[in-house]
C-alpha cells in the first residue's frame, strides 16, 4: 500500500503569514525593552505639594539597581539643577532606596525629577515625576519622550538578544544532534555549515551586544557604541563581565566544533570514536553549561526570588530549548540537503527532543510561577499575556511534534509493500539516470566524429596546436559541468519523491521550525518586558504611596478602573478640598479611556483610617451633569493615612471598587 504524504504547502504558507502578523503583532505593542526593576515610591511623591523645601529626594525600588553619579537629576521650574549631585545609598535590608540632597533655599514652585539606572537583571529603567514646594506652578522642563533602552539603539540591542538566543540554539543543538543522534552526520557538509554558523551568528551577537552596551544603558546614541570609555565602564559591570565570559566560552567552543567536524569526523575505529564520543560529549556539556550561564548570572534568574535555585533552573531550560529548537535546525537541513540521514537517527532524535520537552514543562513552571505570581498577574500584565502567547504557541508546537513523530514511526516501521515500492523507485531513477548518461555519451561521440571530418577538411596542423585547442575549451567544459549539475540535481530529488514518509517528515519539520521561529522571537520579548509580579508590587506601592495634602490645598487623584462589562473602562478623577481635617467638597469626573465624560447608573465613596480603626465613612455623591458628580460637607474627622474607595458600576450587573491612599491633615 502506497503512503501519501500529506500536502501542507498551502497550510504552511498559511502558517507563515499568521506567524508573521503574530510576530509583528507582539513587538509593534511592545514598548521598549520594558525593565524588570520598578519605582515603587518617592519621597517627595508624585504630585505632592510640600510646605518646605526638603533635604533630599529619595527613590524606592522593586529590586537592586546600578547608580552613577548622574542617575538621579532634580531640575527647578527654569529647568536649572536643583540637586547637589551626590547620589546616597539608604539601602537597609531588603528595602532598595537611593536619595539626592537638595540645595538649601529652592524657591516655591514645581520641581522635576528625572531618573535613570539600570537594575539587578541588566535591562535600563528610566522615569520622571513632579512635585511642588509651597504651590504649584509652571515649568519649562521638557522630559525627554525616549524610553531607557529605546530607539534605534535598543532595536538593534534586541536584534542582537534573538540572533544570540538563536545561535546558543543552532550551535549547541546541532552538535548535539550529531553526538547523540547521528555520528555520520559530524562529515556531512551542510551539516558542518549549519553549527559554524550558529557559532559565527552568537559570537557576532555577543559582541555587538558588548558594544552596543553602553549607548543601551545611556544616551541611546548609536555613536557612543565605540566610546573606549563607556566600552570599559560596561566592562566592569556584571553584564560586561558575562559577556565576556561568552567569548571566552565561545573560543573553547570553536576548539570543539574543530574536533568535531575534524578528527571525530575521520575517526573509523568503533573504540577510538567511542572514546572520543565520551570526551566530547563532557567537555561539549561544560562549555554549553558554561554559555548558558552567562545568560542566568547577568539577567532576571541572579535577582528575585530563590536566585540559587532560579540560575541552575534557567541553565537547564537553555540547555533545553538548545537541544530541541537546535536539534531540529540541523534535522531540517539534513532531511532537505543530506537526504540520506538514517531513520535510526531520526527515531533517536524524536527521544531526545521528548526528553528536552518534559525538562522544558518542569522548568518553565517554576519560571511562570516565579514571575507570575498570581492568576491576576497571569491575565492582567503585558508579561502574564506575553506568557500565555508562548504556552499557546509550544501547544502548537508539540502537536505539530506529535505529527512529525508519526512520520519517523512510518520510516522506523515500514512495510513490505512500501520497501518493495522504494526499492522499484530506486531501480527506475537508475534506468533514468543511465539512459541520460548513455544519451549524454551519443551526444558526446557525435560531437567527437564531426569534429575528426572537419578536421580532415583542414589544412594539418602542428601536433602542440592540437593538443593545446583540445586542452583548452571553457565554453564545453562550463557546459559540461551544468549537465552534471542538473543530473546531480534531478537524482537528488528522485531519491526524495521516492520516499513519501520521508517528504512528509519534511514538511512537518518544516511546519516546526516555522513556529519554533516565531516561539524564539516571542521568549526574546518576554526576558525584556517587566514580571508580572513585579508589575503588581509596583501598582500597590504606588497606591500605598499616593500623594499626600497639604493643608488648605485640594487633593487630586486618578483612578482608572475596568467594570469588565460594555463600555467598562474608564478613570475617575477624584478632588477633595481643601484636603485636611473638618469638611471638604467632594467632586468626581468620571471619563472615558479618551477623555470624554461617561455617564454611569452609580458611584459610591468611602474613607477609612486603617491604623485607627476608623471607617469606612461611605459618602453617596450627587449626579450634576454627565460625568460629574459631587457631595458636599465631607467630614475627616482627623489626619492620617485615609484609604479612599471608589465604586463604580457601569451596569446593572457590572461594577468595580479602586482605592488609594492618601495623606490628609
Amino acid at each position: 500500500m502506497t503512503t501519501t504524504a500529506p500536502r501542507l504547502g498551502t497550510a504552511l504558507a498559511r502558517l507563515l503569514i499568521l506567524a508573521a502578523a503574530l510576530l509583528g503583532t507582539l513587538l509593534a505593542g511592545a514598548a521598549p525593552a520594558s525593565a524588570h526593576a520598578a519605582l515603587t515610591g518617592s519621597d517627595p511623591k508624585d504630585g505632592a505639594v510640600v510646605a518646605t523645601a526638603p533635604k533630599e529626594v529619595n527613590l524606592t525600588f522593586s529590586e537592586q539597581v546600578a547608580m552613577s553619579a548622574d542617575s538621579i537629576r532634580v531640575l527647578d521650574p527654569a529647568g536649572r539643577r536643583a540637586d547637589t549631585g551626590e547620589i546616597r545609598d539608604l539601602c537597609s535590608g531588603s528595602v532598595v532606596r537611593y536619595g539626592v540632597g537638595l540645595r538649601a533655599g529652592l524657591p516655591d514652585g514645581t520641581y522635576t525629577v528625572a531618573w535613570q539606572t539600570v537594575s539587578a537583571d541588566s535591562h535600563p529603567i528610566s522615569g520622571a515625576f513632579t512635585f511642588s514646594i509651597g504651590a504649584p506652578s509652571t515649568t519649562s522642563v521638557a522630559l525627554p519622550d525616549r524610553t531607557a533602552g529605546g530607539g534605534l539603539v535598543g532595536a538593534l540591542y534586541g536584534i542582537s538578544r534573538y540572533l544570540s538566543y538563536a545561535g546558543f540554539a543552532v550551535l549547541v543543538g546541532g552538535s548535539a544532534f550529531v553526538l547523540a543522534c547521528w555520528p555520520r552526520g559530524a562529515s556531512v557538509r551542510p551539516v558542518q555549515q549549519t553549527v559554524v554558523r550558529g557559532w559565527l551568528t552568537l559570537t557576532g551577537a555577543t559582541l555587538a551586544m558588548l558594544l552596543l552596551r553602553n549607548p543601551y544603558t545611556g544616551s541611546g546614541e548609536l555613536s557612543d557604541a565605540f566610546d573606549l570609555a563607556g566600552l570599559k565602564s560596561v566592562l566592569e559591570t556584571k553584564t560586561g563581565a558575562a559577556l565576556t565570559s561568552r567569548l571566552l566560552l565561545l573560543g573553547a567552543a570553536a576548539l570543539f566544533v574543530a574536533v568535531l567536524f575534524g578528527a571525530y569526523a575521520r575517526r573509523t575505529d568503533p573504540k577510538e570514536k567511542k572514546d572520543l564520543t565520551f570526551g566530547l560529549a563532557i567537555g561539549g556539556s561544560v562549555v554549553a553549561a558554561g554559555i548558558a550561564g552567562t545568560w542566568a548570572l547577568a539577567e532576571h534568574a541572579s535577582t528575585g526570588l530563590q536566585p540559587g535555585i532560579a540560575m541552575p533552573v534557567d541553565i537547564l531550560h537553555l540547555l533545553a530549548v538548545a537541544a530541541w529548537l537546535g536539534g531540529l535546525t540541523v534535522l531540517l537541513v539534513s532531511l532537505y540537503r543530506a537526504p540520506s540521514v538514517e531513520r535510526s537517527a531520526v527515531e533517536r532524535f524524536s527521544k531526545v527532543a521528548f526528553g528536552a520537552v518534559a525538562v522544558l514543562a518542569a522548568t518553565g513552571l517554576y519560571q511562570s510561577w516565579r514571575q507570575v505570581g498570581s492568576w491576576s498577574a497571569l491575565t492582567g500584565t503585558r508579561y502574564g499575556q506575553l506568557l500565555l502567547v508562548k504556552i499557546g504557541l509550544m501547544c502548537v508546537l508539540l502537536g505539530i511534534a506529535w505529527i512529525s513523530r508519526r512520520w519517523i514511526q512510518r520510516l522506523a516501521d515500514p512495510t513490505p509493500s512500501e520497501a518493495a515500492e522504494a526499492a522499484e523507485a530506486a531501480e527506475a531513477a537508475e534506468a533514468a539516470e543511465a539512459a541520460e548518461a548513455a544519451e549524454a555519451a551519443d551526444k558526446a561521440e557525435d560531437g567527437e566524429e564531426a569534429k575528426e571530418t572537419d578536421e580532415a577538411d583542414e589544412p594539418e596542423e602542428t601536433e602542440e596546436a592540437a593538443s593545446g585547442a583540445e586542452a583548452v575549451d571553457p565554453q564545453r567544459a562550463a557546459q559540461l559541468a551544468r549537465q552534471r549539475a542538473a543530473v546531480a540535481t534531478a537524482r537528488r530529488k528522485r531519491e526524495r519523491d521516492a520516499d513519501p514518509e520521508r517528504a512528509g517528515l519534511r514538511r512537518s519539520v518544516l511546519t516546526e521550525a516555522a513556529v519554533a521561529v516565531v516561539l524564539l522571537a516571542v521568549t526574546t520579548v518576554l526576558t525584556s518586558t517587566e514580571p508580572g509580579r513585579t508589575e503588581e508590587e509596583a501598582a500597590q506601592g504606588a497606591a500605598a504611596s499616593g500623594p499626600a495634602a497639604v493643608p488648605d490645598r485640594p487633593v487630586d487623584i486618578r483612578l482608572p478602573f475596568d467594570t469588565g462589562g460594555v463600555d467598562g473602562k474608564g478613570v475617575v478623577r477624584l478632588s477633595l478640598d481643601p484636603g485636611r481635617t473638618g469638611a471638604n467638597a467632594l467632586h468626581l469626573f468620571v471619563e472615558r479611556p479618551n477623555g470624554k465624560p461617561l455617564d454611569v447608573p452609580e458611584i459610591k465613596v468611602a474613607f477609612t483610617l486603617e491604623a485607627k480603626n476608623v471607617g469606612p465613612l461611605p459618602v453617596a455623591p450627587d449626579r450634576i451633569q454627565t460625568g460629574h458628580w459631587t457631595a458636599s460637607g465631607v467630614q475627616i474627622p482627623m489626619s492620617g493615612e485615609w484609604r479612599i474607595q471608589v465604586t463604580v458600576r457601569t451596569s446593572e450587573i457590572d461594577q468595580t471598587t479602586i482605592d488609594k491612599n492618601v495623606k490628609i491633615g
